[in-house]
């Protein structure tokens, strides 16, 4: 893995963001060792002692856990295991099936307790959905946009079951099938499109703190990427 050298001034926050956004997009996944003060400082080009900073800001966040004289992403439930042995379109229901009763609720949480650095990491998060952007770089972005507004709930336990069902279920066949084999570009980049803008209302009402408003947002969201998926394919 390969970190940005830090040039700025709030020098342990941004330490800690890029280790956050490791954790929420899986690269660190839960239960992996975090690297070392000594390699981080030496990664990022700064003192230990804002490593050590940065550190103790996801240590407060549960979302790391010290064992002895190292850092591990915490990690407190089983691995889940999916094995889907229905028709693509039938495992499709079962994935937005399973996303609506994690997400509504989880969403609805986090938005009723943002507060003004969640929120500004989520603006930043949505700011990057600009541009033309390749179904591999908007599918990690998708992951981290959606993993750090379940961050915000407060519950480590809430967010790690989330981040562990994302991840078997998008690695499944299934998704990937459909969105490189079974689509036109026109279409894949009709799907983004949608994905972008639901991202853009789950946003303004996770910054508005509204839990309601986030409800109805994450609820459209998936209707609507659910039916473009299953919507039929070109002639």
């Amino acid at each position: 893995m390969t970190f940005q050298p830090i040039t700025r001034s709030t020098v342990s926050a941004q330490i800690r963001e890029q280790l956050l956004r490791m954790i929420t997009t899986g690269e660190l996944a839960p239960g992996a060792r975090v690297p070392s003060e000594r390699e981080l400082s030496e990664q990022f080009e700064v003192a230990r002692t804002s490593v050590r900073e940065a550190i103790q800001g996801l240590l407060s966040m549960g979302l790391v856990e010290r064992r002895g004289n190292r850092t591990w992403v915490a990690e407190h439930l089983p691995d889940v295991a999916v094995d889907s042995d229905s028709s693509t379109e039938v495992f499709v229901h079962q994935l937005f099936e399973t996303r609506r009763v994690l997400e509504v609720p989880v969403f609805a949480l986090a938005a009723g307790r943002s507060d003004d650095g969640s929120r500004e990491a989520v603006r930043a998060v949505v700011q990057r959905f600009e541009g033309a952007l390749t179904l591999c770089e908007f599918r990690q972005l998708d992951r981290e946009f959606h993993t750090l507004i379940a961050s915000g709930c407060g519950n480590p336990l809430l967010v790690e079951l989330y981040s562990k069902v994302l991840d078997q279920l998008f690695r499944s066949w299934e998704i990937d099938s459909i969105l490189t084999e079974q689509r036109e570009q026109h279409e894949v980049d009709e799907i983004i499109r949608a994905a972008v803008e639901g991202h853009e209302v789950i946003a303004n009402a996770y910054c508005a703190g509204d839990p309601g408003a986030m409800a109805s947002a994450v609820e459209a969201h998936l209707t609507e990427i659910e039916d473009s998926m299953l919507r039929p394919t070109t002639p």
